[in-house]
């Protein structure tokens, strides 16, 4: 079996390859260990596997997609992105691997015949701000920032090329996945992340948005256990729906922060003070109760508990 991940050295992707590169086992798809092409435009850690196969470029140059996509696939994960607040300020570049890319990927796919697994990885941001009192599987999206919109157009491209039967997709709605590593990501709900990373070392920490701000929370080990699920859907259940909001743990900050210090001390909740800014919270803080009972039919799942998504979320590798 042949698997092409985008985006592998990202956040998602480093997790994602490793546990395709020690369990492999992609139920109906077979052993996922064979070859694992690796595409990103730089490797900081590279993957030294005998079944990993690294390219590296720019994943919007044609030739680079060429190169990865070279002997065929059949499951692809594509992962790769400029975020939320990068895409805003460079609407081009953006624009060109948002969207672009996506469009040249799958036509990459297509060419080759043989309707490939392509789970594509969009996001929440699809919905847009203000979100309407209860989010569920029939919310219409509205996006506010041009990430949102170039993701959701993804995501209708992967349902028609599955309606052709030129590809074999579909695409899951990620929310914001903790705790990602102190960086400039241009991720504008960073934030998030940076809250319970700091406070699980014990470090003060100043929460741009108010103690009682709700959030969809989700880690890194869930989102991989999510994407994996998706490449591993029915035919039946792949048919039925091409779209899947994932199930999320709703909660505010204070929730989280006391799962913080229920796990690491109860000192912890005196080290964040809190200086609201009122966009981040209307675009990040707001968030109301997520249902999506199909998803949750379908297996796919949340961390459970608060106190697991915080242990998971500093989870390596």
């Amino acid at each position: 079996m042949k698997i092409l991940v985008t985006g592998a050295d990202g956040f998602i992707g480093r997790a994602l390859v490793a546990r395709l590169l020690s369990t492999g086992m992609l139920p109906g798809l077979g052993d996922a260990r064979r070859q694992v092409t690796l595409l990103d435009h730089t490797f900081a850690s590279p993957v030294v596997d005998a079944r990993a196969r690294l390219v590296t470029g720019d994943l919007a140059d044609e030739r680079v997609q060429q190169e990865a996509a070279a002997g065929g696939v059949d499951c692809v994960f594509h992962l790769a992105s400029v975020p939320g607040g990068a895409a805003e300020s460079n609407f081009e570049r953006g624009l060109d691997v948002n969207l672009n890319a996506t469009v040249r990927l799958l036509q990459a796919v297509r060419r080759q015949g043989g309707r490939a697994r392509f789970v594509f990885a969009s996001t929440i941001g699809v919905y847009g701000a203000p979100l309407p009192q209860v989010v569920d599987e029939s919310t219409v999206p509205g996006p506010a920032l041009s990430y949102g919109a170039q993701k959701l157009i993804g995501e209708i491209l992967v349902s028609d090329f599955s309606r052709r039967g030129l590809i074999d997709g579909c695409a899951v709605r990620l929310p914001g996945i903790v705790a990602r590593p102190p960086a400039a990501s241009g991720m504008l709900s960073a934030f998030l992340s940076d809250l319970i990373r700091s406070l699980s070392a014990g470090r003060p920490f100043t929460c741009p948005v108010s103690s009682e701000g709700t959030s969809w929370w989700m880690s890194r080990t869930c989102a991989v256990d999510n994407l994996l699920h998706a490449a591993a859907l029915s035919a039946e259940q792949a048919q039925r729906r091409r779209v899947w909001l994932l199930p999320v743990l709703h909660a505010s900050i204070s929730d989280i922060v006391g799962a913080i210090a229920r796990i690491h001390g109860a000192e912890v909740a005196n080290l964040v003070t809190y200086e609201p800014n009122q966009s981040l919270q209307a675009q990040f803080a707001n968030y109301p109760p997520l249902h999506c009972p199909e998803s949750l039919s379908a297996g796919f799942k949340h961390d459970g508990t608060l106190d697991a998504l915080v242990q998971r979320a500093l989870d390596g590798p």
